[in-house]
């Protein structure tokens, strides 16, 4: 604590952003003046309410009584992780941002926080001397202004000033029109200590993706949850919008959270995936095993919001079952053809609307059943898999019942963060439901 004092002093840091991810993945927290902060780490000053947790992607606070959170809506403090403090680049004056864990009164760590949540996934892979590596790819669409929800979207304009009407999927050129936004992230990535790899130009109009190196779980999430941010102001500089909806326009694809993962032995850092002979081991197929038998349950984690579910559609490059296979990307779970030191499974099943801490956390929670109970796999596919039956949940209530009676799969989460996630999704779902579109005033206004 006293070297990060000594940061902010040397940054002449003026205000610190403390951040907390609440169960959607949005940064809550306070802004204080450094000293204050400084303050704030010895007398646990830094404090929030317990109910921050119950908070709805809306804003809302759940209605009625919790089986989690207390009726007095207890304080809770933020406790700073140093290794993530890092410059806020965007801000004219010296500003920091760091992410900052949350216990109770009594010192214990709030169980169902997010961050809490993947480090507890972690702590059972360490008690097996097993190490995650994961690497998230991550799409987003940049949008032109809009003020109006009830409008639809429109892709923003470019260099040229034209948008996009086709699908240019790795176009250099039509990257190009976007070079300035770009150059902005790529500049405050570096500026923040976010350690992105490539980007490409994706399948939509005005998509892009990003690809993170490899690394520890709680790092990459860390990273993409403050690369979230990163990535709408820069694009707010350019007068225009970033979205990580799942779904943001009706005729283009979604964006995907991609999620590489491997599992190395702890003791002498070689992948289990791989034989000594360079073959896929069993180990492989047993991670693929946990993942088909609890992706369907884990789907709250992969797919957290309504609109989420419009992605999951056939043919939209998005998967619709958990079937495997072999550099297939129809398949909700790909093993790229790789060398052995680097196999590993990719799912492709997570939207960019989901909380990364609980990504990952959900898709490493499953592949942990599958190495702990010797799950098999199905045979892999070969081919086009949107030929087989779509058997992915098609609604967030779907979901959400599938986990309920996953218990295995709650336990190794955490049942009172099982708990907590049914209830603030179901109230988000319960207001969803109070909304009339405008293809129900449209058809069946006059029609029934």
């Amino acid at each position: 604590m006293s070297e990060m004092s000594d940061w902010l002093r040397e940054n002449r840091i003026d205000e610190v952003e403390c951040l907390v991810a609440d169960i959607s993945g949005i940064a809550r927290g306070k802004i204080v003046p450094t000293q204050r902060f400084i303050a704030g780490l010895s007398d646990r000053g830094l404090r929030v309410p317990e109910a921050i947790f119950l908070q709805t992607v809306t804003g809302d606070f759940v209605a009625g009584v919790s089986d989690v959170i207390w009726e007095s809506n207890r304080d809770i403090f933020m406790q700073p992780d140093p290794s993530s403090i890092r410059m806020v680049p965007w801000y004219p004056d010296p500003v920091a941002q760091i992410i900052c864990d949350v216990n109770f009164l009594d010192g214990k760590p709030v169980p169902f926080a997010p961050r809490a949540v993947l480090r507890n996934v972690l702590a059972q892979y360490e008690k097996r001397n097993l190490k995650p590596v994961v690497a998230p790819e991550l799409e987003f669409y940049l949008i032109k202004k809009n003020l109006d929800p009830d409008y639809p979207l429109e892709p923003a304009a470019g260099l040229s000033g034209r948008q996009e009407t086709g699908r240019q999927a790795y176009g250099i050129e039509a990257a190009n029109e976007f070079d300035p936004v770009i150059e902005d992230i790529y500049d405050y990535c570096e500026g923040s200590g976010i350690d992105v790899e490539t980007m490409a130009h994706e399948a939509g109009a005005a998509q892009m993706e990003i690809n993170f190196n490899h690394g520890d779980p709680m790092d990459l999430a860390d990273q993409v949850f403050l690369f979230k941010r990163t990535v709408r102001q820069a694009a707010l500089k350019h007068d225009m919008y970033a979205t990580f909806m799942a779904r943001p326009h009706q005729f283009q694809p979604g964006s995907s959270m991609h999620i590489h993962q491997s599992v190395l032995d702890a003791r002498t850092g070689k992948n289990i995936f791989a034989t000594e002979k360079g073959k896929h081991s069993k180990k492989l197929h047993h991670y693929i095993g946990g993942l088909q038998r609890y992706v369907n349950a884990a789907m709250p984690l992969f797919a957290p919001n309504v609109n989420s579910y419009r992605r999951i559609t056939p043919y939209s490059d998005a998967p619709i079952n958990t079937h495997w296979g072999i550099d297939n990307r129809t398949v909700g779970l790909r093993v790229p053809d790789s060398k052995p030191a680097a196999y590993r499974v990719e799912n492709r099943v997570a939207g960019a609307d989901a909380n990364p801490y609980l990504a990952i956390a959900g898709t490493l929670a499953c592949g942990l059943l599958g190495l702990k109970d010797k799950l098999e796999p199905t045979r892999p596919i070969e081919g086009d898999a949107y030929r087989l039956a779509f058997n992915l949940p098609r609604h967030l209530e779907d979901s959400l019942s599938k986990l309920n009676y996953a218990k295995p799969l709650k336990l190794v989460l955490g049942e009172q963060f099982v708990k907590l996630l049914a209830e603030v999704k179901t109230y988000e779902s319960d207001l969803y439901q109070r909304v009339i579109s405008s293809w129900e005033r449209e058809n069946l206004l006059l029609n029934v």
